[in-house]
């Protein structure tokens, strides 16, 4: 897990954490802040001096769209009748590796974004009994986290809270949600690839 930006650790590839922070805000156009200015940020639930630009929301808002877009594909391109078979000994089966990633964007949204109680969903019997019943998981799990992103007020999303281990500002979480869902959705591919089945094919969001 990484640690809060400053903080001394380094990144995925061994780049030290000021300079990805740095790296992302001249990529973004936003302003840079010192590692002098982001330890004054030590109290939880503070505001990071370091922001967006107001328009990353939308890039935010097309990666939740592909994430739904992804998953829909998935389901409507694997057979019914292999919605519950894992590829390999100890993988949750088609059906439910899919369902971890609309849920676990429900849940985070829930809880550390909105900071309440998640919506009510179709149970799991429901959802992996059919196609239907997939795809109106999946489509109820982000047509919430969606509306929450587009509503979330510009000084909401820069509050930083505890994410598992890390204190970042609100609006990362939708990044690192983005990572966890494009990385969860593409152990499906092995399921495809079991029986001798393409994927849905690449495209660019």
């Amino acid at each position: 897990m990484r640690r809060a930006i400053g903080g001394g650790r380094t990144g995925a590839h061994g780049t030290p954490r000021a300079g990805w922070a740095a790296a992302l805000l001249m990529l973004a156009g936003g302003p840079l802040v010192l590692p002098s200015a982001l330890a004054a940020q030590d109290a939880v639930g503070g505001d990071y001096r370091w922001t967006m630009p107001a328009a990353y929301r939308e890039v935010q808002l097309r990666a939740q769209e592909t994430q739904r877009k992804l998953l829909l594909q998935m389901a409507d391109s694997m057979p019914e009748r292999h919605y519950r078979e894992s590829a390999e000994p100890g993988q949750r089966h088609f059906a439910a590796q899919l369902h971890h990633v609309a849920a676990a964007d429900v849940y985070i949204v829930s809880k550390f974004q909105l900071e309440a109680a998640p919506p009510t969903l179709p149970d799991t019997a429901t959802t992996f009994a059919s196609r239907d019943g997939l795809k109106r998981f999946i489509n109820a799990a982000y047509d919430y986290s969606i509306k929450a992103l587009r509503e979330q007020p510009d000084a909401e999303r820069q509050k930083s809270v505890f994410y598992f281990g890390q204190r970042i500002p609100k609006w990362l979480i939708w990044d690192e949600l983005n990572q966890h869902s494009i990385w969860t959705i593409g152990q499906v591919v092995a399921n495809f690839r079991r029986h001798g089945m393409a994927p849905p094919a690449f495209s660019y969001y």
